[in-house]
């Protein structure tokens, strides 16, 4: 297994359209989902997009921590560790809000993002079958975060003032907010 290097914002893996697998069992696409997962485990995020380590394919992995879920209003249980390959994405309400978000491939940065609040996703596993879900609040934010990152599109394209743009850090001192870095 390996810790893979995060591109950064203005990198071109990071402006294109990620190809979709032809077969999610490959052996190329199993070692870069422990990648992946060693990867993430490693910085201490919640998500990351293959594209984000340099890889052009359509595969996510994320989890959703049931604290973060709570702070929304929803359950306080965990999402555990999920992996998407070849994702969809289907808003189930023209419903937006705006939650902080922040990316490891945009370090130190965050910004308010309006995104659905109901969706349904979905992708096929390891296996290659294809499963989906219903994802609401913060678990929503975070599949259409990372799902964005294999059309090219990072969170500050999605901001509607992007004077809002601010400093992790900065946030932390002065607007008591909490922020993950996806």
């Amino acid at each position: 297994m390996a810790i893979l290097k995060i591109a950064r914002m203005g990198h071109p893996v990071l402006k294109a359209q990620a190809q979709p697998v032809a077969d999610p069992k490959a052996q190329k696409i199993q070692q870069l989902v422990r990648d992946m997962i060693e990867t993430l485990e490693d910085v201490g995020g919640i998500g990351l997009a293959a594209p984000q380590v340099h890889v052009s394919k359509r595969v996510v992995i994320f989890y959703v921590p049931g604290e973060r879920r709570a702070a929304s209003g929803e359950p306080a249980e965990d999402i555990p560790l999920t992996v998407l390959i070849n994702p969809e994405i289907e808003p189930l309400s023209e419903e937006k809000a705006a939650g902080v978000e922040a990316c490891l491939s945009v370090p130190d940065l965050a910004g308010p993002v309006p995104r659905w609040t109901h969706i349904r996703y979905r992708a096929l596993d390891l296996h290659g079958r294809m499963f989906e879900r219903e994802a609401k609040g913060y678990h929503a934010r975070v599949v259409q975060h990372e799902c964005d990152h294999l059309d090219g599109i990072l969170y500050p394209m999605r901001m509607t003032d992007i004077s809002q743009l601010s400093f992790v850090e900065e946030l932390r001192r002065f607007g008591g907010q909490h922020v993950e870095e996806d």
